[in-house]
Formats: structure tokens, C-alpha cells, sequence
């Protein structure tokens, strides 16, 4: 990503706590959400994946190839919804702990996001 002037824009991979992202009945259950976050001139570009009460979040980037997940928005499940699938090479991944359990990274792990929910919202940790 570039500005006006054609400078890369730094892709950071944490966010500072307490940023309020969304209520918690604004995310499907099951379901994820793709969240782009401006800080400063960097961004941060992560997934929630929510699991009734529980929510995980992810930093939106394969430890395979280094892409984000999703190729079309918010479809980071599998049909059945119980894991989370790279659509670039078929990676799958636990959602509670995003532990690859299958493809071309089977044991590696995507990088966690700490939120959190408090007061029916999902803030970060």
C-alpha cells in the first residue's frame, strides 16, 4: 500500500489494547469478520472468528505463503464453520488456537490477535 507520494505504508502486525472493534452481535456465530485498523500511517490487517461466546483473532497472513487468508471478504470458514481455510492453497486451521491442522503448513500457527469481549463488545487485549 502506498500514499500520494508512492511511500510504502508499514503493515503492523499488533495493536495497541483496548481498541473497541465491534459488538459482539455484529459478528456471526459461528463466523469471521475480516478488520482493517489505521494506527498512525500504518495499518493493521487482521480476522475475528467468533465460536458462540468465544472470539479469536488472527493476523490476516498464511504462514505459508505470506497472503492473507480470504480471498473474497469475511470468508475465512469452511463450509461447515468449524475451521478456519486459506483459500490460496488450501491450508486449515483450529480456530481456537490456529494450529494448521492440514495443507502445505500443516503445524504451523497463524499469529494470534488478543481481543477480548467485555460488555458485549470485542476490544483488543
Amino acid at each position: 500500500m502506498t500514499d500520494g507520494e508512492g511511500a510504502r505504508r508499514e503493515r503492523l502486525t499488533r495493536t495497541p489494547p483496548n481498541v473497541k472493534l465491534l459488538p459482539l452481535a455484529a459478528l456471526q456465530d459461528p463466523g469471521a469478520r475480516n478488520l482493517v485498523l489505521q494506527i498512525g500511517d500504518a495499518y493493521f490487517h487482521g480476522f475475528l472468528v467468533r465460536q458462540g461466546d468465544e472470539v479469536h483473532g488472527y493476523v490476516d497472513r498464511c504462514p505459508h505463503a505470506g497472503l492473507p487468508l480470504a480471498q473474497k471478504l469475511d470468508d475465512y470458514l469452511t463450509p461447515d464453520k468449524r475451521l478456519i481455510a486459506c483459500s490460496w492453497h488450501g491450508a486449515l486451521f483450529q480456530p481456537g488456537d490456529g494450529l494448521c491442522v492440514g495443507g502445505p503448513c500443516a503445524g504451523a500457527r497463524l499469529t494470534p490477535w488478543p481481543v477480548k469481549v467485555e460488555g458485549g463488545m470485542v476490544i483488543t487485549a
